[in-house]
């Protein structure tokens, strides 16, 4: 069983869907392990542990009754970090498949020694972070 693992909520549920099935074998050797692009849940493993799950964002809301609520927009609330042996060709795989550069890869010496990282978003507008060291 997973002990942690990031569950994004979206929206725009076949974008992500084709965006993290197309970008995460290449970059953390995961695979999928349930659902489809049709929704509403899908999940990618390393291993046997689970690393993302995607839900449709109405599905939840209907769950935990917040239906009436705005999705206001805000500040990232949360970011999907990604250990990778190379940022720069990571960045290019997220980019080819719809996601943009909101920090291009750049050294980070005062984060931590050898630390590269890059800063995306996927077609939901998530967070993602793109890191090797």
């Amino acid at each position: 069983m997973d002990a942690l693992h990031p569950r994004l909520l979206v929206t725009r549920f076949t974008e992500c869907f084709e965006f993290y099935a197309a970008v995460l074998p290449e970059l953390i050797g995961a695979t999928p392990a349930n659902g489809t692009a049709a929704g509403p849940y899908a999940n990618w493993d390393v291993g046997d542990e689970g690393v993302l799950a995607l839900f449709d964002r109405s599905a939840m809301a209907e769950v935990v009754g917040t239906t009436a609520l705005p999705a206001a927009p805000a500040q990232d609330a949360v970011m999907f970090v990604c250990r990778v042996p190379d940022v720069d060709t990571g960045a290019k795989l997220c980019t080819d498949h719809g996601a943009t550069v909101v920090a291009a890869p750049a050294d980070r010496p005062h984060w931590g020694p050898g630390l590269r990282t890059a800063h995306l978003r996927d077609p939901e507008g998530t967070l993602i972070e793109l890191q090797s060291y």
